[in-house]
């Protein structure tokens, strides 16, 4: 219960720093939730979706199933779930992420997250996030998937592990290169880093999930390094046709 002094703070602080909708200036009655209107507009993914890269998929939703590109190509993971489709909203909110500075998007992104991969989470996962290279690391200042797992690590109970795997070739962007130049482009572009990985239960976070070959060199990764089991958690998807 709070006393009256902790209420009087409560009223000052929402009157000095009103809470906002993570994406427009509504008031909302709790920290990095959004309004009514953007929730609605936001493509969350729900019902039916691939289980190993989260995308939704048609129909109902009736046990394990795989989309197009997971029954095509060889996923070195074990599970994977994804929160939004990259598209509208969804897009707007990983490009504010990942590079307009708003690292609070972490804490909520976290939080759905945790929420989409309940079943797969636990006190017993590292949280491993995607590396960028340190020379876009000393640009963007932060890595947005060290954010996200950091944030899930706390709330999970789970082992937080930043310095897992090593960014150690700069890489092209991936942007406009088809699904084999993606693959192709991150060949020997992920290392091991300095934390013990054996007999783990790996939860691999990154912001966004197109093609899948930043994920996939990681997981090979991670897989020589001795874990037990890799899920990949993801902000957002994009579709085959995004």
């Amino acid at each position: 219960m709070q006393t009256p002094l902790r209420r009087a703070a409560a009223v000052l602080r929402d009157a000095l720093y009103p809470r906002t909708c993570l994406l427009c200036e509504t008031r909302v009655e709790a920290e990095f939730a959004l309004c009514p209107a953007c929730w609605s507009e936001t493509p969350f993914i729900s019902g039916a979706s691939c289980d190993l890269c989260g995308t939704g998929l048609p129909g109902a939703e009736d046990g394990p199933a795989r989309c197009d590109d997971c029954l095509t190509l060889a996923r070195p993971w074990d599970a994977g779930r994804s929160v939004l489709a990259y598209s509208g909203k969804g897009r707007a909110m990983v490009l504010a992420l990942k590079h307009g500075d708003r690292t609070e998007l972490a804490r909520a992104a976290a939080h759905w997250m945790a929420r989409r991969a309940r079943d797969l989470i636990g006190p017993q996962t590292v949280f491993v996030p995607v590396p960028i290279h340190r020379w876009r690391l000393l640009k963007r200042r932060y890595n947005q998937s060290a954010l996200i797992a950091r944030h899930l690590a706390h709330g999970t109970g789970g082992r937080f592990a930043p310095e897992a795997l090593r960014r150690i070739r700069q890489t092209e962007s991936q942007d406009g290169k088809t699904g084999p130049e993606r693959f192709a482009n991150m060949q020997h572009a992920i290392a091991p880093g300095g934390d013990d990985l054996a007999g783990a239960e790996i939860a691999l976070i990154d912001d966004v999930m197109t093609s899948g070959a930043t994920l996939a060199a990681c997981s090979d990764v991670i897989r020589g390094m001795g874990a037990t089991r890799i899920t990949v958690l993801t902000l957002a998807r994009v579709a085959k046709d995004g």
